[in-house]
């Protein structure tokens, strides 16, 4: 893999992965291609703009043209597909850009992947590229678990039942059919849910991170008794290293964290995290003064109850047996360890969770 497309690379996990790519694999290359929507954000991969091996790209996945030019000229033997909408709420009250971007577009790049790697180089009497297409997807597409159900497997009948799950389904069953139809190098890996560094403040974990330091209700969907499984970003980097390096063509591998935590004990957590950090960091009074009101009443103070989302799955659990056997995959973080790093990660890097909530990120 010398020369790597990392779509939706300005994203929060794609960003991440880039991070952890150049660091781990110096000789390689990493073209970014991002359509710079509104979860797309260039400040993520600020501290890597001149490095010598990276490159970035602003454009759409859906144009053809583009991405076989990109193929093409940066001799591109590797696709790690992260470019995807993929806010559930989001997905309920807006389908329409789910389609577009998680279906047509993967279709879009798989084409284009196809022509450059396999049937361009086969009408010049060349043999195919040596490639992979890996393609980064969600437990989602297994639908939801009862509290006693076995935690998914790669083998789970997929069941979406949002918006977003049946579109990330959709690419899934795509990216499957151009192997067994093409023969195009794939790799799928279905991930719980990941938290982190650089993850857009929409999502539970960065919401309820920033809301407590601007002394903001922390808004918990019905009782909050549902259950996840949480993954560390960069644990999640790492699975995806070990199913590109080691993993086997046309295999599906889950990449869990083995942390089934309910929404309201992740909030409770944070909560506690902060206020600790507090309690032992005073300067953070003076860096965010509308939070020290919150910390001294405990910040679990702010949670409020709203009502649940239309359709909310009860639980997910990534069972990651299969990956850990294969690639001997384990996560490096516990949740406890992950999420404070992320808390204090948060704190140190408040201008730019602020650029976004005043939309300033977006002045490009």
């Amino acid at each position: 893999m010398k020369s790597i497309l990392v779509t939706g690379g300005a994203g929060f996990i794609g960003a991440n992965f880039v991070h952890y790519w150049l660091k781990n694999h110096p000789q390689s290359s990493v073209i970014v291609l991002d359509a710079l929507t509104y979860a797309g954000n260039k400040h993520n991969l600020e501290s890597i703009t001149s490095h010598a091996n990276y490159q970035f790209v602003h454009g759409d996945i859906g144009d053809i043209d583009l991405v076989e030019r990109l193929l093409e000229d940066y001799a591109i033997d590797c696709i790690v597909h992260f470019a995807a909408e993929s806010h559930v709420d989001r997905s309920i009250s807006g389908p329409d850009e789910f389609i577009k971007t998680n279906i047509l577009g993967t279709y879009s790049l798989l084409k284009a992947a196809k022509n450059v790697w396999i049937d361009k180089r086969r009408s010049a009497g060349v043999q195919p590229l040596d490639h992979r297409f890996h393609h980064v997807s969600t437990d989602e597409v297994y639908g939801t678990l009862a509290s006693d159900d076995p935690p998914f497997t790669e083998n789970t009948p997929y069941a979406p039942n949002s918006p977003y799950s049946a579109s990330k389904a959709a690419s899934d069953h795509l990216v499957r059919s151009f192997f067994h139809t093409y023969g195009l190098k794939v790799t799928t890996s279905n991930c719980s849910n990941n938290y982190g560094p650089y993850h857009f403040p929409e999502k539970l974990i960065p919401l309820v991170i920033t809301n407590i330091l601007q002394n903001k209700p922390l808004p918990i969907y019905g009782d909050g008794l549902q259950i996840r499984d949480w993954l560390y970003v960069e644990d999640h980097a790492y699975g995806i290293d070990l199913v590109l390096t080691k993993g086997q063509v046309g295999e599906n591998y889950n990449i869990g964290g083995n942390n089934e935590k309910t929404n309201i004990n992740i909030v409770n957590t944070i909560c506690e995290t902060i206020d600790f950090e507090f309690q032992n960091d005073k300067t953070l009074h003076g860096k965010f003064p509308l939070a020290v009101s919150a910390i001294q009443g405990k910040s679990a103070d702010l949670i409020t109850s709203v009502a649940d989302r239309p359709g909310h799955d009860r639980r997910y659990a990534i069972d990651p047996t299969k990956t850990n056997r294969e690639l001997s995959y384990s996560p490096r973080e516990t949740f406890e360890s992950g999420i404070v790093k992320t808390v204090k990660w948060y704190l140190e890097n408040d201008a730019w969770w602020s650029a976004i909530l005043d939309g300033s990120y977006q002045d490009k």
